[in-house]
């Protein structure tokens, strides 16, 4: 048992590329031992993560399950993996969405045994960039992840998969070019890439003698080059608006499985670079001055604000289905950004922001990715039941189903409610946390965002409305739509009793992510 503690990450982590060499090595006739081989194999790193959660002691916090080893030597590189209570429930939250998006994904026909390896290999990358206490790991984990979610778009995806997985791939790169120079000034400042002595002290890689001069600029020059780049690459990820265009795309081509991946795993690694690395590397930056007279606390709050409200409104104006529910994405991660607006600005010297405050709206914005990768992934998987039978994600086309569908209204309602944040389920609780936390800090941009929640509730209806009430579409009078199936409801229930068990009983999370976040403000 102690060797298994003692390797129980790197177990986790790489447990699926086994699972990726099982599928490669079946034979391709074997569909059916693809598609729930996978799932059975898929549910092995869930056990173990499930086990790691529970071995956390909250009471001492911080890093543990740490293992290190000499990898590249030349580069004072390491392969050090670690969790804390912020990076511990989005390895479950991994583990725990990656068997349901298999499960939906046990109708795709085209090259099932090159999907599912796709699929294990895309756990692997992220997995591995959650746990990575070395910069140049986490580097690595983070840029191969593109790949095989790049091959899920453009082999499984839509009429327009080409197209969207090309802007996926290349925003993303992008982006991460900025990040990989940013990585080269810590490391050449400070000596070092490990990212738990880089953050032990707050803005340690450019205090005292980690100073980096170059082309004769000042050292601070540079601090405030690998911020932006930094926060550039995970404003992308999350997405922030203005930097969200490729979302709506990636997410309306990519297969069924894939979206459920893409919004509920993906975009919180953009969230999770801010805490991780931004925050503790950066803290003084927040309180300086950024643009137009604000702090980049600031700036970032407004633009979280403008992700909250405009993704709303575009949202509303869809008649695609899935084009709904992708920008409601972009609606329910700028609260993420507003919690870590009023989060990392208390980390700046002389901040005037209460402690309990920034604690309130950084739990909120850790139990917002996480209670989003519940609701999001739902209702992809409920968008993709609907589009295999009508084979049309038109609003206009549908309604009046639920008298066809009474399974599949019912699910759709609760898991719609989920995304809304009723009272009762998961989202209600971190969206609350984070409005309560930002408010003292940014209550104009707070009290503005609350206009973003009553569109949410305008999108969300119109959506119900539009599939399951008013008269029957003509076309399903001669083309009758089957209920949802029992492997349908398999790959959604879970996700279903996650959001009513967190609604319920939020500190079943929130005890092990207030360990964390008091670790970084602390």
């Amino acid at each position: 048992m102690n060797l298994l503690n003692s390797n129980l990450l790197s177990l986790i982590t790489f447990l699926p590329l086994v699972g990726m060499v099982l599928v490669l090595l079946t034979p391709s006739s074997a569909v059916r031992t693809i598609r729930w081989g996978s799932v059975a194999f898929s549910l092995i790193p869930l056990a173990l993560s499930i086990v790691l959660f529970a071995s956390y002691d909250q009471s001492r916090g911080g890093y543990q399950f740490l293992e290190s080893a000499v990898w590249f030597p030349q580069i004072n590189a390491t392969y050090k993996v670690g969790v804390d209570g912020i990076s511990l429930p989005l390895v479950v939250l991994t583990a725990f969405l990656t068997p349901l998006a298999m499960i939906i994904s046990t109708n795709i026909e085209k090259s099932p045994k090159a999907y599912y390896a796709l699929f294990f290999l895309l756990e692997t990358t992220v997995l591995g960039t959650f746990v990575s206490l070395d910069l140049i790991l986490f580097f690595v984990f983070y840029e191969i992840g593109l790949v095989p979610m790049f091959f899920l778009i453009n082999q499984w995806g839509g009429a327009n998969r080409r197209y969207a997985s090309f802007k996926f791939i290349l925003y993303t790169m992008f982006a991460s070019l900025g990040m990989l120079l940013a990585i080269q000034v810590i490391g050449l400042a400070s000596k070092s890439y490990d990212i738990v002595y880089l953050t032990s002290s707050l803005g340690r890689p450019f205090t005292g003698n980690n100073q980096v001069n170059f082309f004769g600029w000042d050292p601070t020059v540079w601090k405030a080059v690998a911020f932006l780049a930094f926060s550039l690459a995970f404003a992308l990820k999350i997405p922030i608006w203005p930097l969200h265009t490729w979302l709506p795309d990636a997410h309306t081509e990519a297969p069924t499985g894939g979206s459920m991946i893409l919004a509920g795993i993906l975009l919180k690694l953009g969230g999770y670079g801010f805490f991780r690395l931004v925050m503790p590397m950066f803290p003084d930056v927040f309180g300086q001055q950024a643009l137009l007279g604000l702090t980049f606390a600031e700036l970032l709050a407004l633009l979280a604000l403008l992700s909250i409200i405009l993704g709303a409104f575009a949202a509303w104006g869809q008649n695609d289905f899935k084009k709904l529910v992708a920008y409601s994405s972009v609606n329910h991660m700028g609260f993420v950004a507003m919690g870590i607006a009023a989060t990392g600005l208390a980390l700046s010297p002389n901040s005037t922001v209460r402690e309990i405050d920034a604690v309130i709206a950084g739990n909120g914005a850790v139990l917002q990715m996480v209670t989003h990768g519940l609701s999001s992934a739902a209702m992809f998987a409920l968008v993709g039941v609907i589009y295999d039978r009508a084979h049309t994600r038109d609003l206009e086309r549908y309604g009046g189903l639920w008298a066809m569908m009474p399974a599949y209204g019912a699910i759709l309602i609760f898991c719609a409610m989920g995304s809304l944040g009723l009272p009762g389920l998961a989202g209600f609780v971190s969206e609350f946390m984070v409005v309560r936390g930002a408010w003292p800090v940014f209550t104009l941009f707070t009290i503005l965002a609350m206009a973003g929640l009553l569109v949410t509730g305008i999108y969300i209806l119109k959506a119900i409305q539009k599939v399951l009430h008013g008269p029957l579409g003509e076309e399903w009078h001669h083309h009758k739509l089957p209920d949802i199936s029992f492997t349908e409801i398999l790959g959604i229930a879970p996700l279903m009793g996650a959001m009513l068990v967190l609604g319920v009983y939020p500190p079943l999370a929130l005890n092990l992510i207030n360990v964390g976040v008091q670790g970084l403000l602390r």
